[in-house]
């Protein structure tokens, strides 16, 4: 067979192999003598691309390494302005060549079949001789900050995706390469300062560390990354203090009587911009790098700083915020006061940032709390009631993001909440102050601004879980008298107002809940009963109606003291109730929660006397058993009459009754016609016939014999 017979990749390959040979090496020398100039952005993009090429095409490892050793020094890559752009372009294309380099390999293991054809391109270096060349070019020429982007690079083109590219050996060698460089880096950082190769580091970090093992993670110098990486999330490259909300806030106009936030301005470009940042792309492992941080720093002088630098941060987010014309608007009203292009596209992309901020935040707050449990030093007496009013300062300052939309339903804020509120009631005095730092000035009066409002909320729900462990006139200024203002408050509300009011409830209900609150219960109890009374069905639903209602009368009842001193609160309350059953509206009520079975106002009221019999006192238990049977059965919907009788049997038979009072309850149920009383309600009574045995009765009920 004639050469020109043989297939066309046969024939042609050594041809073709000479030709791209001597094009590489062109390439090489080209690209070798741009280097050495700074260029405009045109150029520098394709010499950017050129290396990558020759990454991926070089066949001499002695080449890949000469390439690699003047690209980290190169005058053309090093001498522009943005440097944590360049630098997430160098792990880029360090990554990028390893992952062609395995793929080339694979292909050419892979190729059996004597007419397959070759491999699509690449030098023929394996990706082990390879990754040795490339360390080999981070030489001591360049920096140990330069030699992490590119070690950085090729462990995430030849590890990461599950490629699995390196032995067990070259890849621990590998990663203690990273670890090193790492913290020789680190050391440099913090004698010299350098601001810039700090972001350089954050970011190679940040990348090679979810592909790293957990004894590398932990032989990363974290007392010396801990600052860097916090300059790195919150500083100019990252976060930069909040600052887009103020450059939003100044192109934000107004359209007739709607806001308008158009996404052709400047501040929304800007704003695109700053999500695109190296730094802000990979915000979420940025934020776990940091919590990893946190829990393995040994000096907690630097886990302090870092908590004043996030309460410094949420406080002037907050202050943009407090200043932006957009915090004017109820979130529940924004359909109406915004048009509809800031609606659609800007004011979405907006909250998307803050909650992406928001979880970030909390996701480092929830690893200084946890450390704080578990550190003596953060946990005594002089730096814990500090850490838990830092933390809840912090938590407070996002409010308006974590109050939006229910952002802050997930499990880290409400640990972190918790546990602060936790640590924070141990020590009352600074619980005090707290309370009185963070109070609206004027409690007495609803703000009229919906941020103020927001920040109430806030306070309101602290407040619900601290009256235990103040004395009762701290109390009563702190927590009874801001809640009134919003307990008393008569216009129709909706949105935020709703959450006030319940919030409002919530903070009385925690105040009564409380034994040594007696006195103040004596005084406070008839008013609440009242504010309740009047707020159903206008302003609370049939369930918190309920809730709230069960839970007076269990701090009215036994053996709670005010049960002693006034015994007859309860019955009062009872017989209040049952008068208000008697004429209620037996009318289905609108807009029901999801969850919430069909009820009136009638059928609420007698499913909150079901709900208050357990807590009765003994001498008037089996009384109240008679009276609520009665009124279950003036339910006028037979729906709601039917649910009302199965929660009847439900309280008597699930445990909710005490040991006293169960038995009581069963003997009524079973002997004394109770049964009969609730399935089946009060008849009057027929003249019973007497008649004999046997006998034959007429028509007319008269015995025939």
């Amino acid at each position: 067979m004639s050469p020109t017979m043989l297939p066309a990749s046969k024939a042609c390959e050594p041809a073709i192999s000479v030709y791209v040979t001597g094009t590489i090496q062109r390439l090489l020398t080209t690209v070798l003598g741009l280097y050495r100039d700074v260029h405009d952005d045109v150029k520098t993009e394709q010499i950017y691309n050129t290396t990558g090429t020759l990454l991926t095409h070089l066949s001499n490892p002695l080449n890949v390494t000469l390439l690699t050793s003047n690209f980290l020094t190169a005058p053309a890559i090093w001498k522009k302005p943005d440097l944590l752009k360049t630098c997430y372009r160098i792990i880029s294309i360090y990554n990028s060549a390893g992952i062609h380099v395995h793929r080339n390999e694979t292909e050419r293991a892979n190729r059996t079949l004597p007419l397959a054809p070759p491999p699509r391109s690449g030098g023929g270096l394996g990706t082990e001789q390879w990754v040795r060349a490339v360390v080999k070019g981070a030489d001591d020429r360049s920096e140990r900050w330069q030699h992490l982007l590119v070690l950085t690079g090729i462990f995430m083109g030849a590890e990461g995706g599950n490629r699995h590219a390196l032995s067990n050996g070259l890849r621990k060698t590998l990663e203690r390469a990273i670890v090193t460089a790492a913290n020789l880096a680190l050391e440099s950082t913090a004698q010299q300062g350098g601001l810039h190769e700090g972001g350089a580091l954050a970011l190679a970090i940040n990348y090679a560390f979810p592909l790293l093992s957990e004894s590398s993670r932990a032989a990363i110098n974290a007392d010396l990354l801990l600052p860097v990486a916090t300059a790195a999330l919150l500083g100019t490259e990252g976060l930069n203090q909040g600052l887009f909300l103020a450059a939003i806030d100044v192109d934000v106009r107004q359209a007739g009587d709607k806001f308008m936030w158009p996404e052709a301005c400047a501040s929304f470009r800007h704003f695109h911009q700053l999500q695109g940042q190296p730094l802000m792309v990979g915000l979420g492992p940025l934020t776990k790098l940091l919590a990893f941080t946190v829990m393995r720093a040994r000096d907690v002088r630097r886990i302090l700083s870092l908590q004043e630098d996030l309460v410094q941060f949420s406080h002037r987010l907050l202050q943009h915020w407090q200043g932006h014309k957009l915090s004017e608007l109820e979130v529940a009203k924004a359909a109406t006061y915004l048009t509809p292009e800031t609606l659609r596209t800007t004011w979405p992309a907006l909250w998307q940032f803050l909650k992406r901020i928001l979880f970030t935040v909390v996701a480092v707050q929830h690893a200084i709390t946890s450390r704080s449990l578990l550190d003596r030093s953060l946990g005594s007496d002089g730096m814990a009631p500090k850490l838990a009013v830092s933390s809840l300062n912090t938590l407070r300052n996002l409010y308006f993001i974590s109050s939006h939309s229910g952002n802050s339903a997930f499990q880290v804020y409400t640990f972190t909440f918790l546990t602060s509120i936790d640590m924070l009631v141990r020590y009352p005095d600074t619980c005090t102050t707290f309370l009185q730092s963070i109070k609206s000035p004027n409690s007495a009066d609803i703000p009229a601004h919906p941020l103020q409002r927001t920040l109430d909320l806030f306070y309101l729900n602290v407040a619900e879980h601290v009256p235990l462990y103040l004395p009762p006139e701290t109390s009563e200024a702190l927590i009874v008298q801001p809640a009134t203002a919003y307990l008393t408050h008569s216009a129709p509300i909706s949105g935020r107002m709703v959450e006030l009011f319940e919030a409002a409830h919530s903070a009385i209900l925690s105040v009564m809940s409380c034994p040594h609150n007696a006195d103040l219960i004596i005084s406070l109890a008839p008013f609440y009963a009242d504010t309740l009374f009047r707020s159903f069905p206008t302003h609370i639903s049939p369930r918190q109606f309920r809730l709230a209602f069960k839970t007076m009368m269990q701090i009215l009842s036994p053996p709670f003291p005010i049960s002693a001193t006034h015994p007859d609160f309860a019955e009062a309350l009872l017989e209040m109730l049952r008068s208000r059953a008697g004429s209620a509206n037996p009318a289905p009520l609108p807009n029901l929660q999801a969850e919430e079975a069909a009820a009136s106002e009638q059928s609420t009221l007698v499913m909150t006397l079901i709900d208050s019999l357990p807590f009765l006192p003994l001498n008037i238990f089996e009384g109240w058993l008679t009276l609520t049977a009665d009124a279950l059965n003036e339910i006028a919907d037979p729906s709601m009459r039917d649910v009302a009788k199965r929660r009847f049997w439900e309280i008597l038979s699930n445990g909710e009754m005490d040991v006293e009072r169960a038995p009581i309850g069963l003997a009524w149920w079973g002997s004394r016609g109770g049964r009969e009383l609730v399935l089946f309600g009060r008849h009057e009574e027929k003249r019973e016939e007497f008649v004999m045995s046997g006998a034959i009765v007429n028509g007319r009920g008269e015995s025939r014999l």
